[in-house]
Formats: structure tokens, C-alpha cells, sequence
């Protein structure tokens, strides 16, 4: 006689709620709860057969190895305690089998995990956080000592990875961007944290380096980035940022071989501010179509010159944006065009800043700088885990280091020309 799976089990328990919804005192509670535990039994089970390449109770004609029951498991998330049972497969560890949603010591979620860091950061106790824990949940959910373990285990990973070697990483994207905060309630004007996010070559979204700083302040940017190359990061492909000053100052120090991408969204921005809103919906129009359908860079910089052409004598203030930054708008049109829409703008720097934003607004206080950084970068390092990267191919690939090549040939030659330049004076 089959046996009915958890997950079937569970998918019953969900049905009747449902059924008699009208009789919780709070259903989107419960049946919140109950989904989630479904989705992550089912996730579990799923996981499993994938490894064994059959379903429950399917023959095949070669088999991996076989389903040994289930062991219960309880995971501690921020709905309260949540009671899976975790499917066993026969031999798991010499067939290297683990799983990778509740992975070998995996009792809480990071969930759980990031707002016992938040409460942390916010100036509370670990015993405070412990009874508040136990208050909104109405049972205990995590002891001083686990959030001990957690807040020390957070710090320490923070310092670690602000000491850790880049020089493993192929860079060919880096995106930069400040983010303003209010760490204290007070703080006029608000304090600016630099962000360094990169694209490698395998196509993986890494964070590079956080600080304290402005963005208007080249000094900031300058020491930033030389942190980071002291610690291996190798010069990128192309840079991506808005259009402080302080940024492109610093990058070209840094990084000369690095071509400069502009940000399109930034640049649109202070464009259509300088305009009457009447001309905004044809001029954003013609903005992105001008990326959109260009091939080149060549193509994109005269449709741009078509638009100055049109609005520079009513609006040359605005149009002055565009004629500045030309070069700089068009730079992506000289990569893959897989990629041209993803680096184009600092979108996804400023995705991560949201649930920056959000949590430190909640907690209002910082104990301190060390405390604000610190849960930055736990907020970015747990909302950044399950992003796709960027698509990288043999074509994409072969493109890219083409275009290497000739950065360091452009510049290699440059070089030459300077010297003889200098020798002949």
C-alpha cells in the first residue's frame, strides 16, 4: 500500500482551512503559514526526486539509490515555528546528496535571521530582543545565546568580508552609487554610504565594497576604490554610475583603461526637469527609442542629436545635459547586446537601496557608524542571495575580451605616443 506523502498531507490540512475559512480569527495568518509550509515540503520532496531522477514509487530502469522515510525537522521562521519532514535518501553522504533548501544545520530562515540583526542594530538588548521575539510570536523562538550567536556570527562575517581578496573576481561591469541615510534622527544632512556592485565574466552579481562617504566627494570615491584594488579587484570593463563629478574623477585615477557608462535614467532625469512637462512624454519617447534601436554607438549619438537639434534654442539648459554626457550615454552600445539594457542604467543598485531604505527607516537610531554599515551590508548580502545574473555565452564572452584586447591596445599605443611626445620636447 502506497503511503500518502507530507506534502499530500499537508496539501489536505490547507484545503480544509480553506474550506472553513470563515472560522479563523485570522485566515490570512493561518493560511499564510500553511501555504508556506506546503511550498517548502513540497520543495523538499521535489528536490529529491530530481537527485533520483524517478517519483515516488516509479520504477526505472537504473537506479541512483532509494528513499529512506522522512526525518521531522522544525525550522524557526518569522511566521513562528514551522514542522516539515525532511525527506532521507539511502547512502546521502557518499553520494554527495544534501539538500539544498534545509541544508545540514539549517534551523532557522534568513528571514528570522535579519530581524534578529535589525533588533540588534536598533540599540536592543539581547534579552529584549529575545522577549519581543517571544511576545509577537506568543512562544520562544530564539534565546539570548542564539541571538548572541547570531549578531556575533553576522559581525563576524561582516569583518571578514571586508578583508577578503578580490583578485578572484573577473570583473567587466562595476556599478557605483551612494546612498543617503539618516542613521540618527538629527543627522542634517544626511550621511552618503558608497556601493560598489560587479558584473564578472561568468555572468555573477557580486558585492564589491560598502563605506561611509559622499558621492559628491572625489576624495571618498578615491579612497574607496583604492581599498578595493588594494585588496585585488583588477580594473573593469566599463563602469556604470550617475553623474557626480567626485565618481568620474576617482575612476579615471583608478581604473584608466575602464570605458564610462553614464547612467540613462539619472541623465533622463535632469533633462525633462529642466523642460515644461507638456514636451516630457515625446522626449522620454525618443530618449529609449534611441537606445533601444541603435546598433552602435553611432547610431544612438544622432538620434540624441536630433533631439538637441529640436529643443536646443527653447531649452539649451536642458539640452546642455545630453551634449556633456553624449559619449558617456552611448558607451553600453559597444557591448553585447544581451546585456546593453542591464548596463545602461544603476537599476540594479538602486533595487538593492529599497530594502535599505525600508529597514533603516524603521529602526530610525544607529548605536553607530560600525552598527549602521554593518546592516547595510546584512540587508544586502540577504536580499541579494537567489538573483539571476547577467546571461554570459561563448559569443558574449569572446566579444567582451575582444574588446579588452583593444582597450589595452588603445591605451598601450596612447602611452607610446605620450612618451615620444615627451622625449621630442
Amino acid at each position: 500500500m502506497e503511503k500518502v506523502a507530507p506534502s499530500e498531507r499537508f496539501r489536505r490540512e490547507l484545503d480544509e482551512v480553506l474550506a472553513g475559512v470563515g472560522e479563523e480569527h485570522d485566515p490570512v495568518e493561518v493560511v499564510g503559514r500553511l501555504g508556506a509550509r506546503l511550498i517548502l515540503q513540497q520543495a523538499l520532496e521535489d528536490e529529491v526526486t530530481e537527485f533520483l531522477g524517478r517519483r515516488r514509487y516509479e520504477r526505472t530502469a537504473e537506479t541512483v539509490s532509494y528513499r529512506n522515510g522522512h526525518e521531522p525537522k522544525t525550522v524557526k521562521t518569522t511566521s513562528g515555528r514551522m514542522d516539515l519532514e525532511r525527506p532521507r535518501v539511502r547512502d546521502a553522504g557518499k553520494l554527495g546528496f544534501e539538500s539544498r533548501v534545509l541544508g545540514k544545520g539549517v534551523v532557522r530562515t534568513h528571514a528570522l535571521e535579519s530581524l534578529v540583526i535589525s533588533s540588534f542594530l536598533r540599540g536592543l538588548s539581547t534579552r529584549d530582543v529575545e522577549a519581543a521575539l517571544e511576545e509577537v510570536f506568543e512562544e520562544p523562538i530564539a534565546s539570548r545565546s542564539t541571538v548572541s550567536r547570531i549578531c556575533e556570527d553576522t559581525r563576524e562575517r561582516y569583518r571578514q568580508w571586508c578583508r577578503r581578496s578580490l583578485s578572484e573576481h573577473d570583473i567587466v561591469y562595476c556599478f557605483l552609487d551612494a546612498i543617503y541615510l539618516k542613521l540618527r534622527p538629527e543627522d542634517q544632512p544626511a550621511e552618503g554610504v558608497l556601493v560598489c556592485w560587479g558584473v564578472t565574466l561568468e555572468g555573477r552579481k557580486v558585492l564589491l565594497g560598502l563605506a561611509l562617504g559622499s558621492r559628491e566627494s572625489y576624495d571618498s570615491w578615491l579612497a574607496f576604490g583604492r581599498d578595493m584594488t588594494a585588496r585585488g579587484l583588477r580594473a573593469p570593463a566599463l563602469v556604470i554610475a550617475d553623474g557626480a563629478p567626485g565618481i568620474w574623477k576617482a575612476t579615471k585615477e583608478l581604473w584608466p583603461d575602464a570605458l564610462e557608462q553614464r547612467c540613462t535614467v539619472h541623465a533622463l532625469r535632469n533633462v525633462t526637469s529642466k523642460l515644461p512637462e507638456r514636451h516630457h512624454q515625446e522626449v522620454k519617447a525618443r530618449w529609449w527609442k534611441a537606445f533601444d534601436q541603435a546598433r552602435s554607438p553611432g547610431e544612438a549619438s544622432r538620434e540624441l542629436q536630433g533631439i538637441i537639434a529640436d529643443y536646443k534654442t527653447a531649452y539649451p539648459s536642458a539640452m546642455a545635459v545630453i551634449e556633456t554626457d553624449l559619449p558617456a550615454l552611448v558607451t553600453h552600445l559597444r557591448f553585447p547586446s544581451e546585456h546593453r539594457k542591464r548596463i545602461r542604467t544603476t537599476n540594479l543598485l538602486e533595487r538593492t537601496f529599497v530594502e535599505v531604505r525600508r529597514r533603516t527607516k524603521v529602526i530610525g537610531r544607529f548605536p553607530g557608524e560600525t552598527s549602521a554599515l554593518s546592516l547595510i551590508w546584512a540587508v544586502l548580502e540577504l536580499s541579494s542571495r537567489g538573483w539571476r545574473g547577467v546571461k554570459m555565452n561563448p559569443k558574449t564572452v569572446a566579444e567582451i575580451e575582444r574588446l579588452r584586447r583593444q582597450l589595452r591596445d588603445s591605451h598601450a599605443a596612447q602611452a607610446t605616443t605620450n612618451t615620444e611626445e615627451v622625449i621630442a620636447a
